[in-house]
């Protein structure tokens, strides 16, 4: 069985699409299991692990009042960030993370507060663009384990919405091929 890292380079190979990686809590760990994957030059662009709060800011393009109201452990710092690096690095996909590894709460969040999110060419019924998608996760561990579950975590939502995407391909060639209906 190939790992998620495996399959979403082989996903995004197929597709013709890039992959661009913004990290906080996970400090280059999602980069380094992508690249890990064979053939992951073909789809993977960079990553920008934005540790400290301001570069999330001055780095993704992630709202300075944002942070400043709500911290870098935030649903919608979480979005921001997936965009902000697929923009920054002109990818099709951008995935980030940013949560409490510990051994300490911050901003007022618990250890194993963690979002992960996806940005990407997503498409609704009508044809139009859609928005990111964010996971909030409340793990339990150490800081290690938070850290390797946040890695799973980004890499199971992007594969959820690679394969999503390709099964409404197949489908709508499917269907085509049987006369439309």
């Amino acid at each position: 069985m190939s790992s998620p890292a495996t399959e979403v380079v082989r996903l995004l190979t197929v597709k013709g699409e890039t992959l661009a990686v913004a990290e906080s809590l996970t400090g280059g760990l999602v980069a380094a299991e992508i690249t890990a994957a064979p053939g992951a030059s073909k789809a993977f662009r960079g990553s920008v692990t934005a540790y400290a709060t301001e570069l999330k800011h001055r780095l993704l393009g992630v709202d300075a009042t944002l942070l400043a109201a709500r911290g870098a452990v935030d649903p919608q710092v979480a979005a921001q960030m997936a965009a902000g690096v697929r923009t920054a690095l002109d990818a099709d996909w951008g995935i980030a993370t940013t949560g409490v590894a510990g051994p300490e709460p911050q901003d007022g969040k618990p250890v194993g507060t963690v979002f992960v999110a996806v940005d990407g060419p997503f498409a609704d019924a009508s044809g139009t663009s859609g928005g990111g998608k964010v996971t909030a996760l409340r793990l339990n561990g150490d800081r290690a384990e938070i850290r390797m579950e946040s890695v799973r975590s980004v890499l199971a939502l992007l594969l959820t919405e690679l394969a999503s995407e390709s099964t409404g391909n197949e489908r709508a060639q499917d269907t085509e091929r049987n006369g439309g209906f």
